[in-house]
């Protein structure tokens, strides 16, 4: 009945206070505020004592945070600015205000990468821990927006500097929010695994708050997965942990949990005593962000009771609530929660209405789309690790070899003497010759990977290449159908080979028929035939392409068929028209097309159906006495009204 979208729950657990003595630290630090004038120490001061009220006390710790700032910026103290923004937007993410909070982050890592520049040393590492800080926060920020996709990339972002770092604790903290992105994304087989290995860093930390906060994660998992006793495991664990310990977000957490797998137990009276008791502690600390999802639990207890009315006054309270703090997904289980209650009451006409606006905050969350950056965010963190390692291996071998060769160089014989000298002139003079041919080779074997060869020869001529205008020009979009679902069913490494596997023979093809091209995005890939160099022939070029790939992905997914894999279907669309073509960018620059053809194009895709080549009607005047198409009328394309379209099945000579 219910689906539990617990962002902040589990991102919490990410960011806990790390110090058994806390009344003694906060005492000792007031009294030094004392002593200090406006000065720099006096701003580091401030934003430790606004970390130490972090859980204690959420206005307190946004008080000093701001003052911290306030000064900072009096003295012109950019790492104190800095500083302050980041514990003001961790102050922002309890509250609920997590726009604020993530105009607050990005503003300190602004200046963080400025002052990175000249750091060395042991300042250069705490800055990026400090830039660790910012981007964990702002995964939180994101995430609790229900902006998924960049809360995964900052969540990555973090970890990658953990990992540099080698900081074991940062690694789990940033391992626990990715974790969190999956488990908002209902992939809960990624997000056991994510916290499964938080667990194992935590027990290496033999930190018992840290090893309590993961194991309260995967009783979350647990629970979504509707495996109630192992959720109360893992939850009883945490306890044991926490036996003594003044972590009130921890417990918190903990009592969450219980609440819900006990009501799903039907033991409503000792639910209750957990939910309230959540609450309870959520309050103590100011914690806005966890409230309205405990009043979610409260209430369907209650309608688990028939107490009705109990649950409509708790239910409108996660409502107010969650509008209060501005989370799109509170605002959607709420939503829900109330049209469930609304029905209990026969109140049937406001059932509906209700259930409508669940389903509009529902949506504003969950899209394929955000799957999709998901999955392409994954990938590209797990493809540049696995290239810097190889970088790195490489780097060590090439090392080895060095040292090897300079001592073969020292055994020499010294009644060589003479000749060695020459002859180790002139093999490091034609060493030289060639490792130069050999690297204008490679240089240009790689600028003609990435550019034409029109293109490629005017920008070593010059330094620079024209854009230039085609009137008649034809431009071929791809794309898999149900791309997100399947590759969520496949390893990074299997689903990029697979990716690797189809481009690879896209590119041969194209290359049959002199067609360009120019890039592909995610799982969707672009060429274009007349152009660098214009010609009469680019349209069918372009359709005997792609009737060519087709055939390929039917043979391909035949094969993937027997094989018992999972496969990919492919749309195809075509459009001709006229584009504009050039260079962008100075650094990693791509040649690149503009114009509505691309537009039209890529609606002729999206348009089309699965294992069909569908054109417009500019393309079908050029090819109609070559092809065999069937007319599908007119049809409405995003933002473009109606075109006529066509499907290809065959030319004319075959069909």
């Amino acid at each position: 009945m219910r689906k539990l979208l617990a962002i902040s729950t589990l991102l919490l657990l990410v960011q806990h206070l790390l110090f058994a003595q806390q009344n003694a630290l906060l005492d000792s630090a007031h009294k030094v505020l004392l002593t200090y004038k406006d000065d720099t120490a006096k701003v580091n001061t401030l934003n430790f004592i606004s970390h130490l009220y972090r859980y204690t006390n959420t206005d307190t710790s946004g008080y000093f945070a701001r003052s911290a700032l306030k000064l900072a910026t009096k003295l012109n103290y950019e790492k104190g600015i800095a500083d302050s923004k980041v514990r003001i937007s961790m102050n922002c993410a309890t509250m609920g205000k997590y726009e604020e909070g993530v105009t607050a982050a990005n503003e300190a890592l602004i200046i963080y990468n400025k002052l990175l520049k000249t750091a060395t040393g042991e300042e250069k590492k705490k800055l990026l821990k400090k830039k660790y800080n910012a981007y964990n926060v702002t995964a939180h920020n994101r995430l609790s927006q229900g902006d998924n996709p960049e809360g995964l990339k900052y969540s990555l972002l973090a970890l990658k500097i953990a990992e540099e770092l080698g900081e074991v604790k940062g690694v789990l903290y940033a391992t626990l929010n990715v974790g969190s992105t999956y488990y908002v994304e209902k992939n809960f087989t990624e997000s056991l695994k994510y916290s499964t290995a938080s667990l194992a860093l935590a027990h290496q930390l033999k930190d018992s708050v840290e090893i309590a906060g993961c194991y309260n994660s995967i009783a979350y998992v647990h629970m979504e997965l509707n495996q109630n006793d192992t959720s109360l495991k893992y939850c009883n664990l945490a306890l044991q942990y926490l036996e003594g310990r003044d972590e009130k977000a921890t417990l918190a957490e903990s009592y969450n949990v219980l609440g819900i797998v006990t009501d799903r137990k039907g033991d409503y009276q000792q639910a209750l005593q957990y939910d309230f008791k959540a609450l309870k502690l959520y309050e103590e600390i100011g914690n806005k962000e966890q409230i309205p999802f405990v009043y979610n639990n409260i209430a369907n207890v209650y309608l688990n009771q028939n107490k009705f009315n109990d649950a409509l006054l708790y239910v409108n309270k996660a409502i107010a609530n969650a509008k209060d703090i501005g989370s799109l997904s509170y605002l959607s289980l709420s939503y829900q929660m109330r049209s469930t209650v609304d029905s209990a009451l026969g109140n049937y006409p406001q059932a509906y209405a209700n259930y409508k606006m669940h389903i509009l905050f529902r949506d504003s969350v969950d899209n394929q789309e955000s799957k999709k950056k998901i999955v392409q965010t994954q990938m590209k963190y797990d493809f540049d690790k696995r290239e810097a390692a190889a970088k790195a291996e490489q780097a060590i071998k090439d090392a080895v070899a060095t040292k090897e060769l300079q001592k073969q160089k020292l055994m020499r014989n010294g009644f060589m003497g003479g000749f060695a000298i020459v002859a180790l002139f002139a093999g490091v003079f034609f060493g030289q010759r060639n490792k130069i041919k050999k690297g204008k080779k490679l240089s240009d074997e790689l600028l003609l990977n990435i550019l034409p060869e029109e293109v490629a020869e005017e920008l070593k001529a010059k330094g620079s290449a024209d854009a230039k205008q085609f009137d008649e020009f034809t431009v071929m979009f791809t794309d898999f159908k149900g791309f997100t679902q399947i590759s969520e069913k496949l390893t990074p490494a299997e689903l990029v080979s697979e990716i690797h596997t189809c481009f690879k023979a896209f590119d041969n093809i194209i290359d049959k028929y002199n067609i360009e091209k120019i890039k592909t995005i995610g799982d969707a890939y672009m060429c274009a035939g007349g152009l660098p160099v214009a010609n009469t022939t680019n349209a069918m070029d372009v359709v005997n392409a792609a009737i060519e790939i087709q055939k390929f992905m039917q043979e391909h997914l035949q094969q993937r068929k027997n094989e018992g894999k999972e496969v990919f279907e492919i749309r195809i669309g075509i459009h001709t028209g006229g584009v504009v073509a050039g260079i962008v960018g100075v650094k990693k620059f791509a040649y690149d097309i503009w114009g509505d053809t691309v537009n039209i194009a890529s609606r002729m895709e999206s348009s089309g159906e699965a294992g069909k080549v569908n054109i417009s009607g500019s393309t079908y005047e050029l090819v109609k006495d070559k092809f065999n198409c069937t007319h599908r009328g007119k049809i409405m394309a995003k933002n473009k009204g109606e075109i006529e379209m066509y499907f290809v099945s065959s030319s004319i000579n075959e069909g």
